[in-house]
């Protein structure tokens, strides 16, 4: 790189300050630590202009008064998996409860660069911030919800969903605790979600989704807003039924009764918002009806999600050949979904209809971002722009720090299936990004690993344009200097990759663990320059802060995300390897670049 600078070296009297000076336009001037939302960088056209500071549009770069920089903060492990985390108390078989476990140590990972001795005393840090990934906010009553797939997988249900707004504002919470970076001390300077941020394009999801992140109050209810009427209160002994008495699969395995649960599980969350300034990635989940539908312009299923109709059970032979149809992506568009539920309209049980349910559009999930009631710590739109509206795209770029920028993709695939793509003019957007950013360091952010870009299904807004997998975004990252991470998520386990290429133009594929599976996890990614031609990037997974233990008693909300772990960690048919091994969480991964 031409020029190497560290964000602690970059004078400030306090963490607003300090965005503004590395690159961020200032929070008075209404859009945080974004580029300026009219600025070329933000419209995803090939015929754009160059992606660019905002600050050195303004000229402010070149006049800001900086004043002294505060001391930075002391490297600690509290709060952090460093130190513990959960893990069952005793047993092996049936309803474990958890406690506090064993922290996991840092791994160095050196396969694209030796590490050198003597870099912890000369190292400077370049920027710090903290993934979530894969929230799932789930209305949990929603009438197009898939819970009767448990009859042929039990994971098609977890017990854990009525619980995830509570488990989300614990996350939140465990983030707003943070005394900066882990191991660097350095000031955490923003938060990305990347993707599946909601479950089911629903905009009541989408409305608890941003009252989380920003701050608000939530009821986490749809329909019949003084009761439950989802499949936990059905007396079908498929899904744990918490309140009854009924000796439900889920209790035949231990899983306790517990009065009350289901009155608690939909009364009022609050939620404080980050205290950082954050930024969203879209998913599949946040952009296709159950995440795998590009059913957008089908009637019959827009007015099923609203309806006042749920199918609650489902013989296994016709539960075997959903499931396939949704795995091989047979039918995108959900024409043999909506066949399903029409074959098996006297079947349904009624419930209250709910206008708030409706799938949201791309273009209605822009305008709630870009709400100014959700703009929180900011910036505004978070990281979308009024220039994203009017391209009809969901991919952005934002500075970071002075010497790094933050490249936001959308890997979702309109044309249906959960696995994800990119369109020609995303990649070549991408590729343009890159050069003409030659002289910063480059994040990219996305939903889908490269790994599950295999999806080819044409966009129907672009039915022309060729779809690209991730083989063809690893082979263009490489051909860049700059790119030192790509950071992901959608398969809620925690792996990372190491891409090697010759000439410096290596980089680490960092993928994280989703927050509705167990161990749901967050995690802070550290870069610093070592000073001697490398440099590494520190990564370190945190819980949420609610409690290990649970008390069966305590219903409050703090209780209901301890509850939300546990649950989790219990989920019959729930993964057991979702933690990946020890050089796929906290680690040093060092890199070499010019």
């Amino acid at each position: 790189m031409s020029r190497i600078r560290s964000v602690a070296a970059v004078p400030a009297l306090n963490r607003r300050t300090l965005l503004a000076a590395t690159g961020a336009v200032s929070l008075s001037a209404g859009v945080g630590f974004a580029l300026r939302p009219d600025a070329p960088a933000h419209a995803a056209t090939t015929s754009q202009e160059p992606v660019a500071d905002s600050l050195a549009h303004t000229g402010a770069r070149s006049t800001a008064v900086r004043p002294p920089a505060p001391a930075a903060l002391v490297p600690y492990t509290r709060g952090t998996t460093l130190q513990s985390v959960a893990a069952p108390r005793s047993g092996s078989t049936g309803y474990r409860r958890l406690g506090d476990g064993r922290g996991w140590t840092r791994v160095l990972r050196d396969e694209l660069a030796a590490a050198k001795s003597g870099r912890s005393e000369r190292r400077t840090t370049l920027a710090a911030f903290v993934q979530l990934t894969d929230l799932h906010l789930i209305d949990a009553q929603h009438p197009l919800r898939l819970e009767y797939l448990r009859a042929q997988n039990k994971s098609a249900w977890r017990p854990q969903e009525t619980l995830t707004v509570a488990g989300a504002v614990s996350l939140v919470e465990r983030v707003n605790s943070l005394r900066g970076a882990p191991v660097t001390g350095s000031p955490l300077h923003f938060v990305m979600t990347t993707g599946d941020n909601t479950d089911n394009n629903s905009k009541t999801e989408l409305d608890w989704f941003l009252k989380v992140m920003s701050g608000g109050r939530i009821t986490p209810n749809s329909g019949d807003p003084r009761h439950y009427e989802g499949v936990q209160a059905s007396g079908l002994k498929t899904y744990w039924q918490p309140d009854a008495a009924l000796r439900d699969a889920d209790k035949q395995l231990g899983f306790p009764r517990l009065p009350g649960f289901l009155e608690a599980a939909i009364r009022e969350v609050r939620s404080p918002g980050l205290k950082l300034p954050w930024y969203s990635t879209v998913g599949n989940h946040d952009a296709l009806p159950l995440g795998c539908y590009g059913s957008r312009g089908d009637s019959y299923l827009t007015d099923f999600a609203v309806g006042g109709k749920k199918l609650m059970s489902l013989p296994d032979a016709e539960c075997t050949a959903l499931a396939k149809s949704i795995k091989d992506g047979s039918s995108p568009k959900g024409t043999a979904f909506r066949d399903l539920l029409k074959s098996h309209a006297r079947q349904m049980r009624s419930v209250t209809p709910d206008e708030n349910r409706a799938p949201f559009t791309p273009a209605e999930y822009l305008r709630a971002h870009l709400d100014p009631a959700h703009t929180g710590p900011g910036p505004i739109g978070h990281g979308y722009s009024s220039v994203n509206l009017a391209a009809g795209t969901q991919y952005y770029t934002f500075r970071i720090a002075e010497d790094v920028i933050g490249v936001s993709l959308d890997t979702t695939d309109p044309g249906g299936h959960y696995e994800g793509s990119i369109g020609t003019a995303q990649l070549r957007w991408l590729e343009k990004t890159l050069r003409e950013n030659k002289d910063s360091y480059v994040v990219v952010f996305s939903h889908h690993t490269s790994k599950t870009m295999r999806n080819r299904h044409a966009d129907p807004a672009h039915p022309a344009e060729r779809r690209h997998g991730g083989d063809e975004v690893v082979a263009l990252l490489a051909s860049f200097a700059n790119v030192l991470a790509w950071v992901n998520g959608h398969t809620h386990k925690n792996e990372i990759i190491p891409h090697a290429a010759p000439g410096n133009r290596s980089f680490w594929e960092i993928s994280t663990a989703s927050h509705v599976d167990f161990p749901q996890l967050a995690r802070v990614i550290e870069l610093v320059d070592n000073k001697d031609g490398t440099l590494s990037l520190f990564t370190t997974l945190v819980e949420s802060a609610a409690p290990h233990a649970t008390d069966f008693s305590d219903l409050s909300q703090t209780g209901l995300a301890a509850l939300y772990r546990e649950l989790s960690f219990n989920a019959p048919g729930a993964r057991t390897d979702l933690s990946g091994a020890s050089r796929d969480r906290n680690t040093e991964l060092v890199l070499k670049k010019g």
